[in-house]
């Protein structure tokens, strides 16, 4: 069996190696390293796959979130709300535009932001709401939609970690995550389910003229060069990551399946251990399994991800510390606010290696060493 890997890149790789090589080869040989052609074909093919109208691709998703909030207009002391159980990027950016976040509580099955606690939180000087669809599960948009449209409010979808997910409206109608709100933001970092060789992101819009002004940020404020009609910033994605992600978005389906299977393998094999609880799966939407993450109960966390390390067995722990009490936002009040549930989270999820060559053989492995530990062998 070969050695586990929380994310198996080169196997990945070394399917599509004679495509990914030929198009790198390609940008090389055209020398258009910064906006060649394959910017703008993956920039077309991937706002077919999300089924938007524009696709803005940038450096990274970090760059994508900062940009959309400055696309919005949003002002210093505008309050933004955001769980605080995500990546340090979702907040990260709302703190670095002086913006004011507002954390709220999670679900505790879904592990996305609660449409109930949105409502408590929201004030006259609320602008927007960032929900993220963590792990790969969509977040309640319909629930979501409806508040922000109550409210006049955007919507700023974190899609990092669920590229592919679809969402069900009770109307029967389908969509993808990160194309329901004001704008959808996601990154290509390599780890993703959709990720490049470096660094990578995009943003997504249905609005015209928000589009125009997404571009402009993202290329110093110009739409004619040298010409700065607002204050931008420089977030490019380069030729050689758009051609390698145009080759990859091919087998995105695909990849997500293969993570779906692994799923539903890990699901089987621990749904009679009442010390762990599965990955919820909620009717409204189809689960992009970025990552495959465990509740514990009466399990020593720490103690079963360190045994699994000695057995040559990766896992992590996303994430150990909220955003709401992370140092860097003592001064936004971070310590006042009370999130029982993500506080409670934190403290049970684990998360196992998920990728789209985890064999059944590593799976079987996996599964028997974290059943030995809870049953104490």
């Amino acid at each position: 069996m070969d050695a586990i890997q929380m994310v198996d890149l080169k196997k990945q790789y070394q399917k599509i190696k004679g495509d990914v090589d030929k198009a790198v080869l390609d940008v090389l040989a055209s020398s258009a390293f910064i906006n060649g052609k394959p910017v703008q074909d993956f920039s077309s093919n991937l706002a077919k796959y999300w089924g938007v109208k524009h696709v803005i691709p940038c450096a990274n998703g970090t760059d994508a979130l900062q940009i959309a909030m400055m696309a919005l207009d949003l002002q210093p002391g505008d309050e933004v709300i955001t769980p605080s159980f995500t990546y340090i990027a979702t907040t990260e950016v709302v703190a670095l535009l002086k913006l004011k976040p507002v954390f709220v509580d999670v679900d505790p099955e879904t592990f996305c932001i609660d449409p109930q606690e949105i409502e408590k939180a929201i004030t006259p000087n609320t602008k927007a709401i960032v929900p993220v669809h963590l792990y790969g599960h969509a977040a309640p948009m319909e629930e979501i939609l409806a508040i922000a449209e109550k409210h006049n409010l955007f919507v700023i979808e974190d899609t990092a970690q669920a590229m592919g997910a679809e969402y069900k409206f009770s109307d029967g109608r389908i969509a993808k995550a990160g194309s329901l709100g004001t704008i959808g933001c996601t990154s290509f970092f390599p780890s993703k389910n959709l990720g490049c060789y470096g660094d990578g992101g995009a943003i997504a819009t249905n609005d015209d003229s928000l589009a125009e002004k997404l571009r402009m940020i993202a290329n110093h404020g110009q739409k004619v060069r040298y010409y700065h009609d607002m204050i931008g910033c420089n977030s490019r994605l380069d030729t050689i990551q758009a051609a390698i992600l145009d080759i990859k978005l091919r087998h995105l389906d695909e990849y997500n399946k293969a993570r779906t299977d692994a799923a539903d393998y890990y699901d089987e094999s621990f749904k009679d251990i009442p010390q762990i609880t599965v990955p919820f799966r909620a009717p409204y939407t189809r689960h992009a399994f970025h990552q495959y993450t465990l509740k514990l109960e009466g399990v020593d966390r720490d103690g079963l991800s360190q045994y699994l390390a000695t057995k040559g067995i990766p896992s992590m722990i996303y994430y150990p510390v909220p955003s709401h009490r992370q140092k860097a936002f003592e001064n936004f009040g971070g310590a006042s606010f009370d999130l029982p549930v993500t506080d409670w989270l934190t403290s049970r999820v684990i998360s196992l290696p998920m990728h789209t060559e985890l064999w059944k053989d590593q799976q079987d492995f996996i599964i028997e060493e974290v059943k030995n530990f809870i049953n104490g062998l």
